[in-house]
């Protein structure tokens, strides 16, 4: 059980005195010394620095950080302007087209998704460079999973919004009945055509906050 805490700060310190967590630390750096790593050490943790847990409404999790260069910056999905967009966030951009009528924008950045409670966390936080779920396994799913058992603990609706089977397999975590679950196919251009299309998960998203009577996210990302 994970105990209540107010904050980030709050929770990161409390993870950072268990023993799993010194180990992760001392991979980490051990895979910096002799690896290309990203995201850079200074933004892997950016998700909770952009989005405060009293404000967090939507977690939406990813599963690795992107390896391509100047792709990761700590935040699920996006990308840093001036980056192209990944095939995942190509196809997330075009099911936002065709779920609510928004462009396909010129970048990929979710920062002001970030900013308004939707938590944009990958289940692990580091990647090698070009080396797709080489740190799985080193102890972020850990990490992870106490983040959604705290999230799960929140009084207020929070929508966890699930693509895939790696996401979904979080789904036992998230007990609280107050809380909204929405399930969908992996974006990535492997099976976004198995469900993922067609799923509409931002007038969804929204529906579920405005039930609640919880503000809405604007999906606009200029």
């Amino acid at each position: 059980m994970v105990t209540m805490v107010s904050n980030w700060d709050a929770f990161l310190a409390e993870e950072n005195r268990k023993p799993y967590f010194a180990q992760l630390e001392n991979t980490i750096a051990s895979e910096r010394e002799h690896h290309l790593i990203h995201p850079k050490s200074d933004e892997v943790f950016r998700a909770f620095h952009t989005t405060p847990l009293r404000n967090t409404k939507v977690l939406l999790l990813g599963q690795d950080p992107y390896h391509g260069d100047n792709q990761a910056h700590g935040l699920s999905f996006s990308v840093p302007r001036g980056t192209p967009l990944p095939p995942s966030l190509r196809n997330i951009m075009k099911e936002r087209s065709d779920d609510i009528g928004l462009d396909i924008p010129l970048h990929g950045d979710l920062t002001s998704w970030a900013q308004q409670g939707v938590l944009l966390l990958n289940s692990t936080l580091t990647v090698r460079h070009k080396e797709a779920g080489s740190h799985r396994g080193f102890g972020w799913e850990v990490f992870t999973d106490a983040v959604i058992s705290l999230l799960n603990q929140k009084s207020t609706r929070v929508v966890f919004v699930l693509w895939g089977n790696s996401a979904q397999s979080k789904e036992h975590l998230i007990t609280a009945p107050h809380h909204a679950i929405l399930k969908a196919p992996h974006p990535s251009p492997l099976s976004a055509h198995k469900g993922f299309f067609g799923s509409r998960p931002f007038s969804r998203i929204n529906a579920a906050l405005a039930e609640m009577g919880i503000e809405t996210i604007d999906w606009e990302n200029e």
